[in-house]
């Protein structure tokens, strides 16, 4: 019996520790089918008073939305706006709330809700108005069918809503419930109030029309996008016929839309056309916003994209005049690709000094720089002298400018001061503590902000800080509970290094090695990769779950910036990569590989790599034209051929095919694809309006009539992001997965 006993226990201990290990390894369902990995988020905040309060959506007891005011200075709590505020008569469920926000007086609250997906985002819905005189709830626009208005947005004097409805203007008064029609010839090709899909893909442009602050005048864009030509994407699922999806998207070295500005009275519904200099289809106008009553900030960016012009305008004279331009050799940027920016604010211009200038961001000097511009006659003051990158600005106070840099490492955002008036140093804020990537949202006084901070090893964490100390007041979100879980797990090491390439670049990249490294040992590497303009991989950033994944897996996982990319390492470095996309980056990103090969911990016969979009090209490239260094490719909705994309993205970096279409073919992944060697998967989503399921099929031809083997997967009807539809995240990531380990041993 003893024997019995023993053996038993023995095996309860074999099963117990299994259990243990086991608990501590991550799988693909526990990361994609279980929220046991979940990450908390702070909600989006709208500052009231100042800066002195801030408002956020919380949940009741009962689950239900609510807006909840925080006081800034002690995050003292009060319900703002009840759930049961929220119902509206006659219903017992309260409003779902998906965005807020404030009138100017903040005596009315206007809520969005039972949205619908317009191109990326969800920007059609319902809007209901509570109004804290008598705590009524009323819907705006009524009469129109269920999620059918966009960007409804109050006049400054609060008497009135103004929305976009089936492509034209409204104006409703909020009182009577009167509706007046302020434009009448919107269509689907003529835009009014809105913008199309490469407008707001390229330039983060979706809200097109704002009040004057006398709320007598609205400007608005018009594009015109009768001669867009449409591309159309197959649903061939959700019935028995096939159904065509058409989108107006404009392909590289195809006219965009043309585009102008009005303005037009809230009265007597004239418009005026802004006489802006130039051809309406071959220049952009990226941003418009008001300096006052009479005043309106307009920018026109030309076809090419190297040159930026600033207009003002006077609505009591109908005058234009010209206070600003700058040109490259290169482009200009209207918005920053920056892990600190956001690309999504309408380009609008910080106004400062009473609004007298406005704040430009500009590398004509080597270096990316803070002007301030007079508005009235284009002087411009230097802010931020010195050698080193501006990533991003977010707000001024009286004399100072918050600005987001890091002059010692470009993997990482701090932030900084500076003085208005231009004879002030750079002053760093973010304490030493916060190494990594520091986000803000600062509130209007300057003496408050949203801090966001994270590291390689930390999810992200929020608090609320006072300025200009970076005191914290308290932590909005710890991530507790998902920190505490991942300290269960067997956790791989994280560190940053440097290469120099045979050419003399020095590369910086990430490494993530598997728990228990053993620099004896030899370990398959996935480089993981994306090398364009629009981003950076090799950041101080939380590495993220399905990292740890495969590094528990075996695998050494590396991010490395090839030239072209924004990194904070001068103007050379990003605008080198001009003409040269798939180029000048590929390269980089293999002769950095072949260094990494180098150390001895790395397994040369067993070598991936992956990447999305702009990196599923990279990794088509480095697959075809570099056989010798990758074995095994996954590529995710790539651009197979630079001539299938659009407009705006690929003529700004790499010049107009009409004049140097060389340049596009020698840069396409497809050109090359006679030299695949390796194992390849690629994988598109056929309802994808980004990078179209066509370059996905153009690539299959060439390499089955260069007779090459590869594998393919396809996902119906999904975007870009190949997210929609039940299990197919976890669908997604068991494929990659598999096909690295299948042929990585």
């Amino acid at each position: 019996m003893k024997i019995y006993f023993w053996l038993s226990c023995l095996a309860i201990f074999i099963c117990t520790n299994a259990v243990a290990q086991q608990d501590k390894m991550l799988t693909l369902d526990r990361i994609y089918n279980s929220s046991e990995f979940r990450s908390d988020h702070q909600r989006s905040i709208s500052w009231i008073s100042d800066g002195e309060a801030f408002v956020t959506i919380e949940k009741n007891d009962a689950g239900e939305d609510q807006l909840i005011k925080y006081i800034s200075k002690n995050n003292e709590k009060s319900v703002f706006v009840s759930a049961e505020g929220l119902k509206p008569e006659g219903s017992e469920k309260t409003l779902r709330i998906e965005d807020f926000s404030l009138s100017s007086d903040e005596s009315k609250v206007l809520i969005f809700t039972n949205s619908s997906r317009v191109w990326r985002s969800n920007t059609k819905g319902d809007y209901w108005v509570y109004n804290f005189e008598n705590n009524t709830l009323k819907q705006i626009g009524a009469n129109f069918p269920a999620s059918s208005l966009m960007f409804a947005k109050f006049s400054e004097d609060n008497k009135y809503v103004a929305y976009v409805h089936n492509f034209n203007v409204y104006k409703e008064d909020f009182k009577s419930g009167n509706i007046t029609q302020l434009t009448t010839d919107g269509t689907k090709d003529i835009i009014n109030g809105t913008f199309d899909w490469v407008y707001e893909e390229e330039f983060g442009m979706r809200d097109g029309f704002s009040w004057s602050p006398d709320a007598k005048l609205i400007a608005f864009w018009q594009l015109n996008a009768s001669e867009i030509g449409t591309f159309y994407m197959i649903n061939n699922t959700d019935s028995i016929y096939s159904k065509p999806i058409p989108v107006q998207y404009p392909k590289v070295g195809q006219n965009p839309s043309s585009t102008k500005v009005a303005v037009v009275n809230t009265v007597s519904k004239d418009i005026t056309w802004i006489d802006i200099p130039g051809d309406a289809v071959q220049h952009y106008l990226p941003g418009m916003q008001w300096v006052n009553s009479d005043l309106l900030l307009i920018q026109q960016i030309n076809r090419k994209q190297n040159e930026l012009n600033i207009f003002t305008y006077k609505p009591s004279s109908n005058s234009v005049k010209k206070i600003y331009t700058e040109t490259e050799d290169t482009w200009v940027d209207i918005g920053y690709p920056d892990v600190s920016s956001n690309q999504w604010d309408g380009n609008k211009l910080l106004l400062t000094n009473n609004n007298s200038s406005f704040l430009r961001m500009t590398e004509t000097d080597g270096w990316r720089h803070v002007y301030k511009v007079n508005i009235e006659n284009g002087k411009k003051t230097l802010l931020t002298p010195g050698d080193y990158d501006v990533a991003s600005f977010y707000a001024v106070s009286d004399k100072d400018l918050f600005l987001s840099a890091s002059p010692d490492n470009p993997t990482q955002r701090y932030l900084y001061s500076v003085s208005l008036n231009g004879k002030g140093k750079l002053h760093k804020i973010t304490p030493s503590e916060y190494e990594g990537i520091n986000t803000y949202n600062i509130a209007p006084n300057g003496a408050y902000a949203i801090h966001n901070h994270t590291n390689i090893n930390s999810p992200k964490t929020t608090r609320l800080i006072s300025l200009p100390k970076h005191e914290t007041i308290i932590t909005l979100v710890a991530n507790k509970r998902l920190n505490d879980k991942l300290q269960t797990l067997t956790l791989p090491t994280t560190e940053f290094f440097t290469v120099t390439t045979s050419e003399g670049i020095d590369v910086d990249g990430r490494i993530t090695k598997p728990a228990n490294f053993d620099s004896t040992k030899k370990y398959p590497v996935v480089f993981n990769v994306y090398g364009e303009p629009w981003g950076q991989m090799a950041v101080d950033s939380w590495i993220g779950l399905y990292d740890i994944f495969l590094a528990q897996q075996g695998f050494v996982v590396i991010k490395m910036d090839n030239r072209g990319t924004p990194s904070l390492k001068g103007s050379e470095w990003r605008k080198s990569i001009y003409r040269k996309v798939g180029v000048i980056n590929t390269k980089d990103q293999a002769l950095a590989a072949k260094e990494v090969l180098k150390w001895d911990f790395i397994d040369t016969d067993n070598v991936a790599v992956w990447g999305w979009s702009g990196g599923g090209s990279m990794t088509l490239n480095l697959m075809f034209r570099y056989p010798d260094i990758y074995k095994t490719g996954i590529a995710v909705a790539a651009v197979a051929n630079q001539l299938f994309y659009d407009n705006v993205y690929q003529e700004r970096y790499m010049g107009l095919p009409q004049e140097n279409e060389e340049d596009f073919i020698e840069g396409s992944p497809v050109t090359y694809a006679k030299d695949l060697e390796g194992n390849l998967l690629v994988i598109h989503g056929t309802g994808d309006d980004n990078v179209h399921y066509q370059n996905m099929e153009f690539l299959i031809n060439e390499l089955i009539r260069q007779n090459k083997q590869f594998d393919i997967m396809v996902y119906p009807n999904r975007s870009h992001g190949i997210y929609e539809g039940a299990n197919t995240s976890r669908h997604l990531y068991t494929l990659i997965t598999n096909y690295l380990l299948e042929h990585n041993k």
